[in-house]
């Protein structure tokens, strides 16, 4: 029995090449090219002259802008610009701390340590009380240890939303703080 592979598809090219310009006029730009309006065929022979390609690079303008470079350059630059963005885009990390409603001062300090390292290093901090069994009933005390600790906080981050009880838990979010140069 064959094997049916699912077909193929065409990997679509990003930008237009050299005589899948479908525009009559184009505005070329490049180096050693006066920057102008031409007709297709006379960039199409300026790119050809310097053995290059003529590459759409704003379809949407009027007249399309056309660019005269080698195009598998032109196409890796670009790869490599996107790849330097994505490299950029900061992915937002949310470190937890944990607390119960009688927690003690060293306890307390320790974790307020590690909090600010993680602002440091420009991570949220979720910190939360968590009550088990009956001491929910010490609600007040877990929301004071969280607006203590937040306050102690108050250099390195801010709050972004006050302590909320939901459940068994009573939370915190810190965003820290922009780092001035």
């Amino acid at each position: 029995m064959r094997r049916k592979y699912p077909p193929r598809g065409r990997v679509e090219e990003p930008y237009k090449v050299n005589l899948k310009i479908l525009a009559p006029k184009v505005r070329v730009v490049g180096e050693n090219v006066e920057v102008d309006v031409y007709d297709i065929d006379k960039a199409l022979q300026m790119a050809r002259d310097q053995g290059l390609d003529l590459v759409e690079i704003s379809p949407k303008a009027d007249p399309p802008v056309c660019k005269i470079v080698d195009y598998s350059k032109f196409k890796y630059d670009q790869k490599k610009k996107q790849k330097e963005i994505k490299a950029k885009a900061s992915k937002t990390v949310i470190k937890e701390i944990r607390f119960g409603p009688n927690t003690d001062d060293h306890d307390f300090n320790f974790k307020l340590n590690h909090a600010i390292g993680f602002l440091k290093d420009g991570s949220k901090v979720k910190a939360y009380v968590h009550f088990r069994g009956r001491t929910i009933v010490y609600k007040e005390r877990g929301e004071i240890l969280l607006l203590k600790f937040a306050q102690a906080l108050e250099e390195y981050a801010k709050v972004e939303q006050l302590p909320k009880l939901e459940g068994k838990r009573m939370f915190l979010y810190l965003t820290p703080k922009a780092i001035k140069k």
